[in-house]
């Protein structure tokens, strides 16, 4: 989680939301790291997670990663939701819980549906404090600048 929150730390340098993602193989060793680059891309699906997806699929040469842990510092939207589904990754590690958007534990619980073809192991809380004070502290000061 810590190498997330580095990541998320550099999604709000290029003022993105602070989010980042760190994909791990079956032996603990990283895949893929990356941010929130909404903002740099100019692309609404620019998502930490869906980015270290893309990488990890080039990386390993298909779009299936199973056996692998997906760290992030916020929980997942829907789109990264599915697109975890998708991959076949087997657990998904989260800091700070997003009951906006939030599709694996707060809204929805979209890794879990026994509907779908594959359901996810969720781990919740995981330096929750650090994560939720990181994104605290970049909309605080977006807040700050419009109120100048």
């Amino acid at each position: 989680m810590q190498m997330a929150l580095e990541e998320a730390s550099l999604a709000a340098s290029c003022g993105d939301v602070p989010v980042g993602a760190v994909l791990l193989d079956g032996h603990g060793a990283v895949i893929a790291r990356n941010h929130n680059r909404r903002e740099v891309n100019r692309d609404p699906t620019a998502h930490a997670e869906i980015l270290v997806l893309r990488e990890a699929g080039d990386r390993m040469g298909g779009w299936r990663i199973p056996g692998a842990t997906l760290v992030v510092t916020l929980e997942p939207c829907a789109m990264c939701a599915g697109a975890i589904v998708l991959a076949r990754i087997e657990r998904v590690v989260i800091g700070a819980r997003d009951p906006k958007t939030g599709a694996v534990e707060s809204l929805y619980q979209l890794t879990r549906d026994a509907r779908l073809n594959h359901q996810v192991d969720v781990v919740s809380g995981i330096l929750a404090d650090d994560a939720s004070r990181q994104l605290k502290q970049f909309f605080r000061a977006r807040r700050d600048k419009t109120i100048e």
